[in-house]
């Protein structure tokens, strides 16, 4: 692929490559950075650094390099906190003396879809990142594997960490938010793919 920054190819490769991307791009910078100004700009400049490095794109999954890019601008440029591999989960904090209740249990009460954001912030960045972009996004596993720039298998046990991690964090945010209400259970209205953030 010959591309050129400012030629009519580097152009149209811009176009082919990342436009379709950048509704992705601008949720996944959203979750990263927490902020919509900062996810406006962090999407901005991955778009400007896709560009400069479309000579690099080798033309096999567009997505997954570009989500990549977006990934490492929120947290170069537009996080506090060093980009890390893992990230500690306190079971202690999000686990309660009573049995976790079931996926479907947790799903079916799960009504509100604040209670579900609150619930994904909760997790360790590694966790909301792999659920973001698998449940949401739906990328594959091959894509995931691209974007973290780890083995499939990682991902694979990454993800199945991460779902735990998230029953156990909307258990804790459920059983808080029916003690302040006192409502015996809540009922399931969940948006999207989130539906499917329990599923193995």
């Amino acid at each position: 692929m010959n591309t050129y920054i400012g030629n009519h190819t580097s152009r149209t490769n811009f176009d082919e490559v990342v436009l379709p991307h950048l509704d992705a791009a601008h949720r996944l910078a959203r979750w990263l950075t927490r902020n919509e100004h900062d996810a406006e700009d962090a999407v901005q400049e991955a778009s400007l650094r896709a560009f400069r490095s479309l000579r690099t794109f080798s033309g096999v999954n567009a997505r997954a390099w570009f989500l990549r890019i977006v990934r490492n601008t929120c947290y170069g440029s537009f996080s506090r906190r060093p980009l890390q591999h893992t990230d500690v989960f306190d079971e202690e904090h999000h686990s309660s003396g009573e049995p976790v209740m079931t996926p479907e249990t947790l799903m079916l009460q799960a009504d509100d879809a604040m209670l579900i954001e609150h619930a994904m912030r909760d997790l360790p960045d590694r966790f909301r990142e792999l659920l973001v972009l698998r449940e949401i996004e739906g990328l594959s596993y091959k894509e995931l594997a691209r974007v973290f720039g780890i083995p499939m298998g990682t991902v694979m046990s990454g993800l199945s960490r991460a779902r735990q991690a998230f029953q156990r964090a909307l258990s804790v945010r459920l059983q808080h938010t029916n003690r302040q209400s006192s409502a015996p259970s809540r009922s399931c209205a969940c948006p999207g793919r989130l539906d499917r953030l329990n599923c193995y």
